[in-house]
């Protein structure tokens, strides 16, 4: 697979009109244009670049491109992809937003039973979250316990209300805003998963009495990153795709 290949395999994963709305993905580095191997992962940092190299990786696709406000650490990347023949891709809100994308791989990851509403965003209203719903309710302490153990990582947890957990929302990037938390209790949720978390997000989903759990921004993520490598995969059997493990780094914030 060349690099034009992989363009035309991210379109028709995505859909021409889904990438137009969501203008919001694209290379990074170019480098390498014979692709046998893939490496994935929620972040393009200098540690995700050495797992590719070790691993012989061709092209890393990730969720996020390094950040404009992390200075410099774009172009040492680069510099060191261009240094190892590797090229990068990443894919952000698109992700987000197509109906397997990072909000419903989570959502599957955790056992949730039925998808009542996808993950989306639209410019009057801003982000809403997917809404999944488990057939059978379980107790708050069991999906936290389920949460920590598929993110291999603990999870800050606030029961908020006396219910099982039934209907759950979920947004995992961009999730600390009490108006998306407004949105789920609006659909009738119990309980809110995110990725992000602020004093106002804890402080609303207490005064809402919906029961809060934050992950990592980086592995409530990755399962969404996991599916559109499967996906690649499916449509180039001849290519491999392998995890660039990260550090569970954020477990100090």
């Amino acid at each position: 697979m060349n690099l034009n290949e992989f363009e035309q395999t991210i379109k028709k994963i995505f859909g021409t009109e889904l990438l137009e709305e969501h203008d919001d993905y694209g290379f990074t580095n170019t480098s390498n244009d014979d692709i046998k191997k893939v490496g994935y992962a929620t972040n393009l940092s200098l540690e995700t670049v050495e797992q590719a190299i070790q691993q012989g990786v061709d092209l890393i696709v990730t969720h996020h491109d390094a950040w404009d406000f992390l200075y410099g650490l774009r172009e040492a990347c680069v510099k060191k992809m261009q240094e190892h023949n590797i090229s990068h891709f990443w894919i952000h809100a698109p992700l987000d937003f197509v109906e397997f994308g990072t909000c419903t791989s989570l959502m599957e990851a955790l056992e949730i039973n039925t998808i009542k509403k996808y993950s989306s965003y639209n410019e009057e209203d801003g982000d809403f979250p997917g809404i999944g719903e488990y057939s059978n309710s379980l107790d708050f302490n069991l999906l936290r316990e389920k949460m920590c153990s598929k993110l291999n990582e603990p999870v800050r947890a606030w029961k908020n209300n006396s219910k099982e957990v039934k209907r759950i929302g979920v947004l995992t990037g961009a999730g600390h805003s009490s108006a998306v938390i407004q949105k789920a209790v609006d659909e009738g949720c119990d309980t809110y998963i995110t990725g992000e978390a602020t004093l106002y997000a804890i402080q609303y989903a207490e005064f809402a009495g919906i029961n809060l759990l934050v992950g990592s921004h980086t592995f409530t993520e990755i399962y969404g990153v996991k599916t559109l490598a499967q996906k690649i995969v499916e449509l180039n059997p001849n290519v491999v795709v392998t995890e660039l493990k990260e550090t569970h780094f954020e477990l100090n914030h």
